[in-house]
C-alpha cells in the first residue's frame, strides 16, 4: 500500500502527461484589462484561479462555469470548445481586503505556498478542527488529544510545531502572545466563516504577530455576497459527534450595507475515554461600503469546555487500552467528573480601507482579543506548604497533606492595531505596513475545595502578571522586468518587550527582556508559457516562549535565528500540473528539549548551536477527463541536530548525566510525508473521493533512538458527496465520510522521558492514539 501511494505521488509530481490545453481569459468589462486571481468554479466542484495575466487553463470538456472575483459581479457562463474571453462587470464598491493582501504572498511571489478557497474548505468541514482541514496540504502532520479531530488538536508543518507557525485572522495576529501556540479549540467551527486560507511554508513574507519560523497561516473572512443567503449545516457521526451551524447574510442593502452572521455548536464524546468536547461560537460581521471606502466590524466569539486528555497513553499499554485516560484519576473511586478545560475568547475587529486611486490604497485596523478561563484538577495528597499555607491542626493533630480541587486561571487582554499602504503603478508594487500589539495577562490559581480543610475561602496561592508588546514595520517591493521576470524585496523590523512577574512554581523569578529583530527577504520569479520558477532567501528571528524563561536566573534563553533558502519550479497545463520546491532551513540557537531541568525541577528547552531542515516538496494534479482527477503531494526531507547533548536524570547518584551525539534527527520531523486524493465524478452532482495520508517515522526526542519513536502510518479516508438543486432550496448537499477506512492503529504525537534507576536506563513513552474506522455524515442546505 505504501509503495503504491508513494508511486502515485511521484508520478503526479513528475510525469508530463500530454493533453490539449484549453484556456480562458478573464477581463474587466470596463477597461479590457486582465483580472488576476479570479475564481472559476465548474459544476463538479473543480476550481481554478487566473494568473497575473488573467488567464487560466481549464479541465477538458468543461462546458459551464461560475466566475467570480472581488470587486466584480459573479457570472455563470458557457464555455466554447475554443479559447474564451470572459468579461466581468465591476461592482462600484471598494471590496479589496487590503489588510490581507498586505501580508499574503502573490501568485508569483518567490515562496512556497498553498491557497484554499471557501469551496475547498466546505467540502470537508464536518466538525473536525481547522488543523485537520489542512491535512492534505504539503508537509503537514496533524494530531488530536481526543483522537477524532475535535477539541484540542495540533499541527506541524515541515516538522515545526504551532509555536513557530505565524497565524493571522484578517491580518490580525492570533498566536497566543506568551506560548506563541495556536489554540484553535477557542475558535470552534471558525472554518465555516473563512473565505480563504493561504499556507506559506518557510519564513514567508513579513506578517503581523509572532515570528514565522517554519510556516504562516493567513485566514480571511471578508467574503462579499451581493445577494441575501441562508445556510443550515448539520452533521452527526461516531463518538456521538454533532455539528450544527446556521449562517445568514443580508446581501447588499441600499447599495452600501452588508451583514453576515453564524451560530455554531459542536459536541463530541471523543475517542479517548472522557475526552468530551462542548464547543460554542458565533460570528457577526457588518460593513458599510462605498466606491472608495470600506468600514467593517467583526465580532468573533468562541467558548470551549473539554475534558482533559493531555496526559496521553503509556506506549507499552496500547495493546491493553488504547483509550485509557489518566486525567481525573487522582480522585479515589471514579474519575473526577469536572477535570476540564474551560475558556472563552472574544475577538473585536474594526477595519477601515480606503482607495485614493487605482494606484494607491490604505488600510487601518484596531482589535481587542479578550480571553478568560481556567482548567480544573483534582489533586491528591498535596502538601499545604506547596500552596504557601501553614499546616492546620485538626482534632489536635497536625495535618501535612490534603486532597483538593484547584483551578488555574488565565485572564488576559490582547489589543492593538495594524496598518498598510499599497501603491501599484505599471510594473511596480510597493507595500508599507506594520502594527503594534500589547498583551496584559494575569495568571492565578484558586483552591475551591479541600478534603481536610484549613484553606481560606477563595484562596489564591499565586497571582502573577505578564506584559508583552510587539512593534513591527515592514516594506515590500515587487518589480516586474518585462513579461517574464519579477523581483521581490521584503524588509521587516520587529521590537519585542516582555516582562514576566514570576511563575507559578518559581514566583520570585522575574524577567524583563527586549529584542530588536531585522528580518530581510529577497527573491526572484520567472514566468513563461505556463512555467513558473522562483528562488528566495530569508532570515527570521524569534523570541523564546514564556516557559523557556522559567529555566532559572542563570539559564535564561536567547533568541532563535533561521536562514531559509527556497527554490521552486511549477508547470501548469490543461489536464495536469506539477511542482517541486527545494528548501534549506538552517537554524542558529534553536530551542529544543534536551532533558535538562530548570531551577524547580521541570524539563526546559535549551538553545542548541546548529540544526537544519532540508527537503524537497513535490506536488501534482492530473485530470484526463471531467469525471476523474488524481492529485497528490510528497515531502522528502532530512532534519538534523548537530552536536546534541542529552541530559538524563540519575536517580542512583542524583543530578543528571550527559550523553553526546554528533548528528541526530530533529524530533517530530518525519523524513517523508505525503497526501494523495483520487476523485471521481460519475455525474456532475456526485463525487467519490479516496483520500490518503502517509507520515514517516517520528522521533519523540533528538537522539534518533527508535525506542523513543512513533511508527510510520498510512491512513485512508473515503468521502461521498451528492448535491441537489431544488426549487425551494438553492442547493442541498449530502456528505458521508469514513475516516481511517483501513482501521489503522496509529499515533501521530507523544512525548518521552528517560532516567537511570538501579543502574538501568528506563524510558517511558506517552502517545496520543487516533481512532480506528469512524464515520460522519452531513446535510448542508443553502437557501
Amino acid at each position: 500500500m505504501k509503495k503504491l501511494f508513494l508511486g502515485i505521488c511521484a508520478l503526479l509530481s513528475f510525469f508530463p502527461l500530454l493533453a490539449q490545453d484549453r484556456q480562458v481569459s478573464i477581463k474587466d468589462a470596463g477597461n479590457n484589462q486582465p483580472v488576476p486571481g479570479a475564481t472559476i468554479e465548474f459544476a463538479d466542484g473543480t476550481v481554478v484561479i487566473t494568473n497575473s495575466e488573467g488567464a487560466a487553463t481549464i479541465p477538458p470538456r468543461a462546458s459551464k462555469a461560475t466566475v467570480s472575483s472581488i470587486g466584480y459581479r459573479t457570472k455563470t457562463i458557457a464555455i466554447d470548445k475554443g479559447s474564451n474571453t470572459i468579461q466581468l462587470e465591476r461592482v462600484n464598491l471598494f471590496l479589496q481586503p487590503v489588510e490581507v493582501r498586505a501580508i499574503r504572498a502573490s501568485e508569483n511571489a518567490p515562496f512556497a505556498q498553498t491557497n484554499l478557497n471557501a469551496r475547498d474548505i466546505e467540502k470537508q468541514n464536518l466538525g473536525q478542527d481547522l488543523t485537520f482541514l489542512l491535512n492534505q496540504t504539503p508537509s503537514v502532520v496533524v494530531n488530536s488529544d481526543a483522537g477524532n479531530g475535535v477539541g484540542y488538536t495540533g499541527i506541524r508543518i515541515r516538522g515545526t510545531d504551532a509555536t513557530r507557525i505565524n497565524m493571522t485572522l484578517n491580518g490580525i495576529p492570533y498566536n497566543d502572545a506568551e506560548s506563541q501556540g495556536l489554540f484553535l479549540v477557542n475558535l470552534p467551527d471558525f472554518a465555516s466563516s473563512v473565505s480563504s486560507i493561504q499556507v506559506q511554508r518557510g519564513v514567508g513574507t513579513s506578517s503581523n504577530g509572532a515570528g514565522a519560523f517554519g510556516a504562516t497561516l493567513n485566514l480571511s473572512t471578508h467574503d462579499f455576497k451581493e445577494s441575501a443567503y441562508g445556510e443550515l449545516n448539520n452533521s452527526y457521526g461516531s463518538f456521538n459527534t454533532w455539528k450544527n451551524t446556521v449562517k445568514a447574510g443580508s446581501g447588499l442593502i441600499n447599495d452600501h450595507f452588508t451583514i453576515d452572521a453564524r451560530l455554531s455548536r459542536i459536541s463530541s464524546d471523543g475517542y479517548v475515554d472522557r475526552a468530551s468536547s462542548d464547543l460554542r461560537s458565533f460570528y457577526l460581521s457588518t460593513a458599510y461600503i462605498t466606491q472608495k471606502s470600506n468600514l467593517r466590524i467583526n465580532v468573533i466569539s468562541g467558548k470551549e469546555k473539554t475534558y482533559q486528555a493531555w496526559n496521553g497513553v503509556l506506549q507499552s499499554d496500547l495493546s491493553d487500552c488504547r483509550t485509557c485516560n489518566s486525567a481525573g484519576t487522582e480522585k479515589p473511586g471514579t474519575p473526577y467528573k469536572n477535570e476540564t478545560d474551560n475558556y472563552r475568547q472574544d475577538h473585536y475587529q474594526l477595519f477601515f480601507n480606503h482607495s485614493f486611486s487605482e494606484k494607491l490604497s490604505i488600510n487601518t485596523a484596531g482589535f481587542l482579543t479578550r480571553g478568560l478561563g481556567y482548567y480544573e484538577q483534582y489533586k491528591a495528597e498535596e502538601d499545604y506548604a506547596d500552596y504557601g499555607l501553614p499546616y492546620p491542626v485538626i482534632d489536635a493533630t497536625t495535618v501535612g497533606t490534603t486532597d483538593l480541587i484547584r483551578q488555574l486561571w488565565l485572564d488576559n487582554y490582547f489589543y492593538g492595531g495594524i496598518y498598510s499602504m499599497q501603491y501599484k503603478q505599471n510594473a511596480t508594487q510597493i507595500t508599507i505596513g506594520g502594527g503594534y500589539t500589547r498583551y496584559d495577562g494575569d495568571h492565578y490559581g484558586k483552591i475551591i475545595w479541600s478534603k481536610e480543610g484549613g484553606i481560606p475561602d477563595d484562596y489564591k496561592w499565586y497571582d502573577l502578571d505578564a506584559f508583552k508588546t510587539d512593534l513591527n514595520f515592514y516594506g515590500k517591493w515587487q518589480q516586474q522586468f518585462g513579461r517574464r521576470w519579477q523581483s521581490f524585496v521584503d524588509l521587516q523590523y520587529r521590537n519585542v518587550q516582555y516582562d514576566i512577574e514570576g511563575f507559578r512554581n518559581n514566583p520570585h523569578l522575574t524577567t524583563n527582556n527586549t529584542w530588536n529583530f531585522f528580518n530581510p527577504k529577497a527573491g526572484i520569479s520567472f514566468t513563461q508559457n505556463n512555467w513558473n520558477a522562483f528562488g528566495s532567501f530569508s532570515i527570521g528571528n524569534k523570541e523564546p516562549n514564556r516557559d523557556d524563561f522559567e529555566a532559572g536566573a542563570e539559564q535564561q534563553p536567547t533568541k532563535e535565528t533561521l536562514y531559509d533558502l527556497e527554490l521552486g519550479i511549477e508547470r501548469r497545463k490543461g489536464a495536469y500540473s506539477w511542482g517541486a520546491n527545494f528548501y534549506y532551513m538552517g537554524y542558529r540557537d534553536q530551542l529544543v528539549l534536551t532533558g535538562k531541568v530548570n531551577d524547580v525541577g521541570a524539563y526546559t528547552r535549551s538553545n542548541i548551536d546548529r540544526s537544519y531542515r532540508m527537503g524537497i516538496e513535490l506536488q501534482g494534479t492530473f485530470r484526463p477527463t471531467n469525471w476523474f482527477q488524481l492529485s497528490g503531494n510528497m515531502t522528502l526531507s532530512e532534519n538534523k541536530v548537530l552536536d546534541f547533548v542529552e541530559y538524563i536524570d540519575d536517580y542512583d547518584a542524583g543530578g543528571q548525566i550527559k550523553r553526546q551525539y554528533d548528528k541526530t534527527d530533529i524530533s517530530f520531523s518525519p523524513a517523508i510525508t505525503g497526501g494523495a486524493t483520487a476523485r471521481l465524478n460519475p455525474f456532475p452532482e456526485a463525487e467519490i473521493a479516496l483520500i490518503g495520508k502517509y507520515v514517516g517515522r517520528q522521533y519523540l526526542d533528538n537522539t534518533s533512538n527508535r525506542d523513543r519513536s512513533l511508527a510510520p502510518f498510512y491512513v485512508q479516508d473515503l468521502r461521498l458527496r451528492y448535491t441537489v438543486k431544488e426549487k425551494f432550496f438553492r442547493e442541498i448537499g449530502f456528505i458521508f465520510q469514513v475516516n481511517n477506512l483501513l482501521d489503522k492503529k496509529y499515533e501521530p504525537n507523544g512525548y518521552t522521558f528517560s532516567y537511570l534507576y538501579d543502574k538501568t536506563l528506563i524510558t517511558e513513552n506517552y502517545v496520543y492514539p487516533m481512532a480506528g474506522i469512524n464515520w460522519i455524515a452531513g446535510v448542508n442546505i443553502k437557501l
